[in-house]
Formats: C-alpha cells, sequence, structure tokens
C-alpha cells in the first residue's frame, strides 16, 4: 500500500508540534480528487499509525465496515452522493468517529449543514498541509477530553471518595509476590483474564496494573461495575446508542465499550450481568465487534478484557445463571487474589499506608498504631479484607482513637464509647458511608439529608 511505504522511509520525520495522539490514529481520506488523496496521503501518513484512503461514499462505507477510524477526513462535493449527506446518513446507522469536511465553496448553509450533520471541524479548499495537521490535532485532542471525561465521571459514580492503593499491590507477602510475578508474566500478552477472589482483596488494582504494565498503557483503562448499572440500561451504556434508539436518547453516544478503544475494558463483578448482556458480551469477545443500540452498523473495536468476580461462576453456570459458553470464553487465564487474612504481615503495612495517605487526605493527625493496636490488627479474619482495613483506619482517623476490642471492631458503632449526640451523628453517618462503600449521594438518599450536608458534616469534622 502506497501509504505504509511512504511511512516507512519518512518513519523518522514525526512531527511532536501537533501532539502525542496523532502517532496513535488511524484516519481515513475521502475524496474523488487522486491529486487530493495523495497529497493528504503524503503529509499525513508519516505522523499517524494507520491511514487508508477511498475515492468515493461507497468504498468508504466499506472501509468503515472493515476498520475502526479516529478521524474521517471528507471531501463535500464528489460525484453521487455529497458528503454531508453521507455523513447524515453515516451518523444516522452508528458512525462515531470525528468528521473534518473538506469544501471549495465557504457558503453559511453548506457550513450549518456540516455541523448539524456532525462535522466538528471544516476545513476551505485550499489549503496548507498545516492547517488540516491542526484539524486532526484539534480532532484527536477533543475526542480524547471527551472520553476521559466520561470515563473520570463513571468511575466517580462507581468509586468512593477516597482512592489509594488503585495502581500498585503493597505488601511484602509470599501470597501477594506470587500475585504481582503472574501479573508480570501476563500483563504483556493479549490474552483475557479473569481476577477472582473475596470482596475487597483488590481485583481492580490488579486489573490495573494489567493494563499499566501491557502495551496499552497510553490508552484508556476503563473499569465497568456490572452490579452497579440497572439492567434496562446496560446495553447502552456498554454498547452506546445512536439518537432515538429509545425514548431519552436524544443524541448519539458512544458506549464503554468505544470508550476502551486500543486500551483496557474492566468488566467488574461480571457475575452480575444480565443474561441478556451476557450473550451480546460473548459476540463482542469472538468477533471484536461492538453494534450501539439502535444501529444497523457493527464498529470494530481493538481492547484487551479483563474479568472479575467474587461469586463461583461454575456455580452460576450449573444454576443456569451466568452462561457456560461466556465462562469457558472468559476463563483463559485466571488469577485468584489472596485474602488480607493469608497475606503474612501485610495489614500491618497497608495500616501504616492508609494510616499516612488518609491523614493527609482528611487534614487529621495520624493515630498512633501502638503494641496493642497491631496485634489486634494481626490478629482479626478480616472479612472486608482490604476495603474493611481502611474503612477502620478513616473511622479512626476521624474519632482520633482505634476502637477499644479491635476484634469487635465491624460493630464500632456499637462498641466505642461515644459521649456526645454529635459523635452518635457522626458515627451513624460512618457506618451508612461503610454500607455504600463511599458513595456519598447513595449514604444521603438512605439517610434522607442532601449530599452537601454529608460534604458540610466532613468539613466540620476535620476542621
Amino acid at each position: 500500500m502506497r501509504a505504509e511505504t511512504v511511512r516507512k522511509i519518512q518513519v523518522n520525520e514525526r512531527d511532536p508540534e501537533f501532539g502525542p495522539w496523532l502517532a496513535q490514529a488511524s484516519i481515513l481520506v475521502i475524496d474523488d480528487e487522486p491529486g487530493m488523496r495523495n497529497f493528504l496521503v503524503r503529509t499525513l501518513a508519516p505522523r499517524c499509525k494507520r491511514i487508508e484512503e477511498a475515492a468515493d461514499t461507497e468504498e468508504a462505507s466499506r472501509k468503515l465496515d472493515q476498520h475502526h477510524f479516529d478521524v474521517v477526513i471528507l471531501d463535500n462535493i464528489m460525484p453521487g452522493k455529497n458528503g454531508v449527506d453521507w455523513l447524515i446518513e453515516q451518523r444516522a446507522i452508528g458512525f462515531f468517529a470525528d468528521a473534518i469536511l473538506m469544501t471549495a465553496y465557504a457558503d453559511l448553509e453548506t457550513a450549518i449543514r456540516a455541523l448539524r450533520a456532525g462535522a466538528v471541524d471544516f476545513v476551505l479548499k485550499p489549503f496548507r498541509s498545516n492547517q488540516i495537521l491542526n484539524a486532526v490535532a484539534r480532532c484527536l485532542d477533543r475526542m480524547r477530553l471527551q472520553r476521559e471525561n466520561f470515563v473520570l465521571r463513571y468511575e466517580l459514580k462507581a468509586t468512593a471518595d477516597h482512592i489509594l492503593l488503585r495502581d500498585k499491590l503493597i505488601g511484602g507477602s509470599a501470597a501477594i509476590q506470587q500475585v504481582r510475578d503472574t501479573i508480570a508474566r501476563v500483563a504483556p500478552l493479549p490474552t483475557t483474564v479473569l481476577l477472582t477472589g473475596e470482596s475487597g482483596t483488590g481485583k481492580e488494582v490488579a486489573a490495573r496494573s494489567l493494563h499499566t504494565l501491557s502495551d496499552r498503557a497510553a490508552k484508556p483503562f476503563v473499569p465497568v461495575n456490572c452490579a452497579a448499572i440497572p439492567p434496562d440500561v446496560i446495553e447502552s451504556e456498554l454498547f452506546g446508542h445512536i439518537k432515538g434508539a429509545f425514548t431519552g436518547a436524544e443524541a448519539a453516544r458512544e458506549g464503554l465499550f468505544l470508550h476502551a478503544q486500543g486500551g483496557t475494558l474492566f468488566l467488574d463483578e461480571i457475575g452480575e450481568m444480565p443474561p441478556a448482556t451476557q450473550s451480546k458480551l460473548l459476540r463482542v469477545i469472538e468477533d471484536r465487534r461492538v453494534r450501539p443500540v439502535g444501529a444497523e452498523r457493527e464498529v470494530p473495536v481493538d481492547l484487551r478484557f479483563i474479568f472479575a468476580t467474587n461469586a463461583n461462576l461454575e456455580k452460576l453456570v450449573q444454576q443456569g445463571a451466568f452462561r457456560a459458553d461466556l465462562f469457558y470464553r472468559i476463563n483463559v487465564m485466571r488469577l485468584q487474589l489472596p485474602p488480607l487474612r493469608d497475606r503474612d504481615g501485610d495489614v500491618l503495612e497497608l495500616a501504616s499506608l492508609f494510616m499516612h495517605k488518609l491523614s493527609q487526605q482528611l487534614g487529621m493527625p495520624p493515630v498512633e498504631i501502638d503494641a496493642r493496636v497491631r496485634a489486634g490488627l494481626s490478629s482479626y479474619e478480616w472479612p472486608g479484607n482490604v476495603r474493611e482495613l481502611r474503612n477502620l483506619i478513616e473511622r479512626s482517623l476521624i474519632l482520633g482513637r482505634f476502637p477499644d476490642d479491635l476484634q469487635g471492631q465491624r460493630s464500632l458503632t456499637a462498641t466505642a464509647p461515644v459521649g456526645t449526640l454529635e459523635e452518635v451523628e457522626r458515627l451513624h453517618i460512618l457506618a451508612v458511608l461503610d454500607e455504600t462503600r463511599g458513595d456519598r449521594d447513595e449514604a444521603a438518599r438512605r439517610l434522607g439529608i442532601s449530599r452537601k450536608t454529608i460534604d458540610r458534616k466532613f468539613v466540620s469534622w476535620n476542621g
């Protein structure tokens, strides 16, 4: 292919002026003029990962069915179907990439139609190479920011306010060292991984480590808690939808599969996924193609799957609650995360780390972990694992002391001495936050108060 030849010859000419994302981009050029296609290919090929060209909209449609493109550069005036009409048609059947429209006629009506069709930039012919490179760079940067914001908002809804140890597994025990060694061996491979273990053992931490150590580290890591998404919207959340696909779908939206494009999709609590969605997920894993809700086109995706569960999937398969074919498809490389009680000595290292980090975040002086506390921490069984330990440290920081009976620390609100109504209120709010895994919105709903009230309480406790 001509573009590949140009790239090999000029591979050392990549220009950092147009941002780091251009070198990873896949671009489709659509123009009936061979001279313009040749100019764009020569301009873009040395600087991007992949470039394809199409002489008309029919050829372009076929290429969209075969490959994923980050940006489409589209001429407006072509024989047969013009660029704007083709773009409107493609948006209606499931096309989410950014489009740059090229035209020799800068009339207002064309510009308005292009924007309504979903073009994100407008380039007037004739143009210089820097103009099209800047337009592509703006598209890629906009796309990256949109996806990062979407993923961050999704994470904030699904996780606690204080996230610690997200990116590395802490501890010197033989059990956790074996996990780290396995992750180091598996991470560079494209193999699907199934993480199992009790709740709170660090399955998301392990998933992030797999992503960080892989060749996909520069691309998105998208965590999805299948148990936290209502069954009636999980398909739209994962697959996305086109405008008008259902009541309330006022605009097209990419799903989490597409937001993870090129990176890693982490599906936590996979055993909670509804059966109907399980069958669709199986097809995505096998075909690496996603059909947004209401779309006619299947969109190619390039991502790595990591799954996690604290349930016994084999038992769920026997009960008919989990598809056997999906289980065998995801059970390629299984990694068991050890419970905290089996990680000799790690509890004390984790407690010290939590104490240091949380005291800084809460703006409160650390509580001493003396010999009595260390003995209690070491002898306790930790049914809630690392998450339970972290919650204990945060409660102890707010109260200014560890509970007298660490063996009974799970019922801290009942055993800790309280002297004021304010302290009883504080303990009750903390207990509800513990039940909601730190979700202040859900805690506020259960308590019958506003989220702002909880925020104000935390400010007053930390003051």
